[in-house]
């Protein structure tokens, strides 16, 4: 069992005491100034607390903080060589964080399905230890990235949620359009969009062939692809995570980095 804290309990530090409370695997302290933020989270955690040296005691730190805030915020942590630091923040470098704390330093760049234990996250610094691997695996899949490929991850797994959930509303919608009621419209989608995704994660098909697979001649799919591939939906996303991707570069000067 993992001794951990979460320091920041918003969105998405709030998924993470979500995630990690739900397997029983890990203790977890959740701190923030908020008191409402402490409320949401207190059922799912060993301890609320709004106090910096108190979550700062187990051996894996979460900051889950605002990138404008993180550096002063680990600047004030009283870390030592034995812990290890694990940022969320956007834009803020392992390089910079180091410089501000004796701690082992991870940045991690999750996404709210931590909450079920479904997050896609990247990882960047040091290497992963078991115990970090056993409280990543809890909460979701992640990949080991240099830190250069950072802003790319954000905008493809950090930002992606909010992409799929648009894509996925549409197609929601379109049943509507047609007659579905909005719950029907909305499972069909919703499932139709992750058993797609599973599909993809455990056959070791390429997309284009899962596409074919799914496509008859003279059918119903081949027909809705032909508008697909006839449209500039592909471009329209590409622009949509280079956007995302590229804000997040921007952010690296704002909170120190070069």
């Amino acid at each position: 069992m993992v001794h951990t804290s979460v320091i920041g309990c918003g969105k998405m530090g709030g998924a993470l005491v979500r995630g990690l409370s739900r397997t029983g695997n890990h203790t977890v302290i959740a701190c923030d100034v908020d008191p409402n933020a402490l409320e949401t989270v207190s059922e799912h955690c060993s301890k609320t607390t709004t106090s910096i040296d108190v979550a700062t005691e187990p051996d894996v730190v979460f900051v889950a903080v605002k990138p404008d805030l993180v550096g002063d915020l680990v600047t004030e942590l009283d870390l030592s060589p034995n812990q290890t630091l694990i940022s969320i923040a956007a834009g803020v470098s392992t390089t910079t964080l180091r410089t501000k704390t004796d701690a082992t330093v991870i940045r991690l760049m999750p996404n709210l399905a931590a909450e079920s234990g479904s997050m896609a996250a990247a990882v960047a610094g040091a290497e992963i230890s078991d115990d970090i691997r056993s409280l990543l695996d809890d909460v979701g899949v992640f990949v080991k990235i240099d830190e250069e490929q950072m802003d790319i991850a954000t905008a493809v797994n950090g930002s992606g949620p909010a992409f799929v959930f648009y894509l996925l509303d549409a197609m929601k919608q379109a049943g509507m359009n047609s007659g579905l009621s909005q719950q029907d419209a909305k499972i069909l989608a919703a499932q139709t969009f992750k058993g797609a995704a599973e599909t993809v994660l455990r056959s070791d098909e390429t997309v284009t062939d899962l596409i074919d697979a799914v496509c008859s001649p003279k059918g119903t799919t081949i027909e809705g692809m032909e508008v697909l591939w006839n449209s500039s939906v592909e471009e329209t996303i590409t622009k949509t995570v280079a956007a995302a991707e590229e804000r997040s570069k921007e952010l690296a000067p704002e909170y120190g980095d070069e």
